[in-house]
């Protein structure tokens, strides 16, 4: 299975939304997307991993690496997940201590 990737344009944020696999063989995808959006920032930018079912330690590295991007510069990153496998790998890693992540994107205050 392969990695959709939907940008997604709302009030104060831009959202990511990722569904199918985020492995090796999506994340150079990923990256070039986010770095497309990086260009001209955004206050808020959401990665939403409800619709992913597969994440591997790469794609844990560009999730990671988005958030450490977004901090550097001052701005805000939040991570939307549902209670599956991806979950689970976020709290047995502690990327959810890390991490921003939230429930509903649409919560979300500027």
């Amino acid at each position: 299975m392969s990695l959709d990737v939907t940008m997604e344009q709302h009030p104060g944020q831009t959202r990511v939304v990722l569904s199918g696999e985020l492995d090796i063989a999506s994340t150079d995808g990923l990256e070039k997307q986010l770095a497309a959006i990086e260009v001209d920032p955004p206050a808020t930018l959401v990665l939403d991993l409800r619709g992913v079912e597969f994440i591997d330690s790469t794609g844990l590295r560009s999730v990671v690496a988005a958030d450490e991007r977004a901090r550097s510069n001052g701005r805000r990153l939040a991570v939307v997940h549902s209670p599956n496998a991806v979950a689970r790998l976020l709290t047995v890693t502690q990327l959810d201590q890390r991490l921003e992540i939230v429930d509903d994107p649409d919560a979300l205050s500027a």
